[in-house]
């Protein structure tokens, strides 16, 4: 049984500054770790991407403000996001993809809210 927690979510101001962090337990070799995001009225999106190699993938609107990381070791991605704007605000959802899974496979947190205003 995979579970994945995540942290960190909050209201900041905008210019302002979160760190979202993603727990993954049970027996699991994971390899992407990502980061994902709905706002209201929209469809999903992926934020950022790492694998296990450290192979990272960022959404254009987030590249130079946001920072993905993961310890191997420890089954957890980290999302640093610096430089918030009300355009963040979202509900964002930590996902994992095992390795040598069935195709399609892919397991998802139950999301935290991020809200950016004045």
């Amino acid at each position: 049984q995979v579970q994945l927690v995540e942290s960190g979510g909050g209201a900041v101001q905008p210019g302002g500054s979160l760190r979202l962090s993603c727990v993954a337990s049970g027996s699991i070799n994971i390899w992407l770790m990502g980061w994902y995001r709905q706002a209201a009225g929209k469809q999903r999106e992926p934020v950022a991407t790492i694998t296990s190699l450290g192979s990272t993938f960022y959404a254009n609107s987030v590249k130079g403000r946001f920072t993905i990381s993961r310890d191997n070791a420890k089954n957890t991605a980290m999302l640093q996001m610096n430089g918030l704007d009300p355009e963040d605000t979202a509900v964002y959802y930590c996902g994992i993809e095992p390795r040598r899974a069935p195709p399609g496979t892919f397991y998802w947190g139950q999301g935290t809210q991020v809200t950016v205003s004045s």
